[in-house]
């Protein structure tokens, strides 16, 4: 698998930029094309709608978007033709979310925010990340919010339970593995057993992408007395690295929510770039 077209999400938040240019480093890294969704909303009221807004308030409403979402055309052209990227613009109307998912599943990788914000409501659309993640069918690349930029990818450490999602988000990662510098298979609490791992947690894996030209190092910890989500988060510091690569909801979503669980840390606490793949 190569990554030949990347999808990201502009809107008008503050951490619109930083996503960009993420995007489109992974763009030049991987000689992709690089593909910019803006979704306006549909601000027009259900036929059921007691609230009875007159039609020249509604068309302004419309009027200031269509505005705002030329103004972000412009900057995501700007910022393209100076990085000398292939790009194409796009504005469309819809649900942000379900929009982006449907586009994403065209594309080899989706580039979204940890948190997306309305920037004319000021509200956050939470559902976003996990949204993408669950429905898109194709590898997500989340930007923290506080990503300041630097490289991605270069130092990667990987997220391995030997599950079906975490097997499915290491070979969505492999050709950002192949150009990485140092890739680390991270098990955590490893099992022994028929169903679990061997004598030596993430050596199969490291074996196997070996074959696809990645050198990985496996390693592992063992600490009961931490959570999942608190390990890899510690030694992904520890090895400084600047990409984690997980499987997303290995447990049903809503366990998550209530119970909590190592996707939704990671999504609300992630110090560098995630890829998650469900």
């Amino acid at each position: 698998m190569t990554i030949r077209d990347i999808l990201v999400h502009i809107d008008t938040a503050v951490g619109c930029e930083a996503r960009l240019n993420a995007a489109i480093a992974m763009a030049v890294t991987h000689d992709a094309h690089l593909v910019g969704l803006y979704v306006m909303p549909d601000i027009r009221l259900p036929a059921y709608s007691e609230v009875d807004i007159p039609a020249d308030i509604l068309q302004a409403q419309e009027e200031r978007q269509a505005e705002t979402a030329a103004e972000s055309g412009v900057s995501f052209d700007a910022a393209t033709s100076a990085a000398a990227v292939s790009a194409e613009w796009r504005c469309v109307t819809g649900d942000p979310a379900t929009t982006l998912a449907i586009h994403a599943r065209y594309m080899d990788l989706v580039v979204v925010s940890q948190h997306a914000v309305d920037g004319q409501l000021g509200a956050v659309i939470s559902e976003i990340p996990d949204h993408i993640v669950l429905t898109a069918g194709r590898p997500v690349l989340v930007i923290p919010d506080h990503f300041t930029g630097g490289a991605i990818g270069k130092r990667v450490m990987i997220g391995w339970d030997a599950g079906q999602m975490a097997t499915r988000a290491l070979h969505d990662a492999l050709p950002i593995l192949q150009k990485a510098e140092q890739v680390s298979v991270m098990v955590v609490n490893p099992k022994k057993g028929r169903i679990g791992h061997n004598d030596l947690p993430g050596a199969d894996v490291a074996h196997h992408l070996a074959r696809h030209g990645v050198v990985a190092e496996a390693d592992h910890i063992t600490a009961a007395d931490m959570g999942v989500g608190d390990q890899l988060l510690a030694r992904s510091a520890d090895m400084r690295a600047d990409l984690v690569v997980t499987g997303a909801y290995g447990h049903a979503r809503w366990k998550e929510l209530i119970l909590g669980g190592v996707t939704r840390q990671l999504l609300e606490t992630m110090p560098v770039p995630v890829l998650m793949s469900h």
